[in-house]
């Protein structure tokens, strides 16, 4: 009888470790409301950048002032908002 006490408790160790892991893991994982949250994120960068892109092609064509640049640049963001 003493021998088989080592098993005994390691058997319900390991039954209790894997229990606990199907336990956890059989729960649903909600991440819903922060994948919106990273879509908009990548959306406003996205916008961002492309505004900063408009700018700087605006700057380098040379015909235009640094302010209507800049509005350029603002009108593109505007646009990005509403989409």
């Amino acid at each position: 009888m003493m021998m088989d006490t080592p098993r005994l408790l390691g058997a319900l160790a390991a039954l209790a470790t894997f229990g606990a892991d199907l336990a956890i893991s059989s729960y649903p994982i909600t991440a819903h409301a922060q994948t919106q949250g990273m879509q908009r994120r990548g959306e406003r960068r996205d916008t961002r950048q492309t505004s900063r892109d408009v700018k700087h092609q605006c700057n380098a064509n040379g015909g235009n002032s640094r302010s209507e640049c800049r509005q350029t640049k603002r009108e593109v963001k505007q646009t990005g908002r509403h989409n």
